[in-house]
């Protein structure tokens, strides 16, 4: 019996050894929207990542949970001295009917992956290298934060930093310049960027309220029309969301569009 006994213990402790490892975390919500002048409909979304780990490598499984299972991400990160090597192993589908933002017509491939990351011994200079040939230096120096870059498929750099109080950030992307600029006056948050879109973000008495205003998007051709959708135009509209966390762990919020004149509510938990 002492036997059994001491077997039951060493598996229980192994077993909860192995539990120790294993993270669960996600998100669930339920949304009713009035849609204004159009039918009412109620969406339902849950979502879960399961985290695994062993020493310095992690496994990080994302699934969408709400209808039925479906894989979202695989990730397998490991750590050999100054090497981070990461695979993302999960093969999406990135192709879309949707055209208001010119999104691809045709799935663009496989686009499974390694990047190896090496932390470089020059200043705080990062060095990462993928299976595609993509070579990134990123790092802060003297407050400044910058990654370049260098692809076939074209460069890009981007810089931020904290400047007088703002928190600025610019990319170039194969010669195409975008930016935000992020500050906080009396207390409300306030970003723009070169999008022509401003959001701000305050407290009211236990709430937080965001209203963000979204410019008119000019319809565009696409530059492959066999690949990529057309941009479709869309006026410019604003909306104002109201939130509150709840002592139930759950968070309620309002949100009003202008767009359509309409009024959504959602209850969401993160866990």
């Amino acid at each position: 019996m002492k036997k059994l006994i001491a077997l039951f213990a060493t598996t229980a402790v192994a077993s909860g050894s192995a539990m120790g490892a294993i993270a669960l975390s996600g998100s669930a919500s339920v949304s009713y929207d009035d849609n204004g002048a159009s039918a009412s409909a109620t969406t339902y979304d849950a979502d879960m990542t399961v985290t695994g780990t062993a020493g310095a490598t992690t496994f990080t499984q994302g699934m969408d949970i709400d209808a039925s299972i479906g894989v979202t991400s695989t990730t397998l990160a490991t750590t050999i001295g100054p090497l981070t090597v990461s695979a993302d192993m999960f093969d999406e589908d990135d192709s879309t009917t949707n055209t208001t933002t010119g999104g691809r017509k045709t799935d663009s491939g496989d686009n499974r992956s390694v990047t190896v990351s090496l932390a470089a011994p020059i200043g705080d200079a990062n060095l990462a290298l993928d299976d595609s040939g993509d070579l990134t230096v990123s790092g802060t120096w003297s407050g400044v934060t910058l990654s370049h870059t260098m692809s076939d498929d074209g460069d890009s750099t981007t810089g931020s930093a904290s400047l007088a109080g703002m928190d600025v950030s610019v990319t170039n992307d194969d010669g195409s310049t975008t930016w935000s600029i992020g500050t906080t006056v009396a207390g409300t948050a306030v970003t723009i960027n070169s999008d022509s879109a401003a959001t701000a973000t305050f407290g009211v008495t236990g709430n937080t309220v965001v209203v963000s205003h979204t410019a008119e998007r000019a319809a565009k051709t696409a530059t492959n029309t066999t690949t990529h959708h057309n941009t479709s135009q869309k006026d410019a509209f604003t909306t104002m969301a109201v939130s509150r966390d709840l002592t139930s762990g759950a968070t309620i919020a309002a949100t009003y569009n202008t767009f359509d004149d309409s009024l959504t509510l959602k209850a969401s938990v993160a866990f």
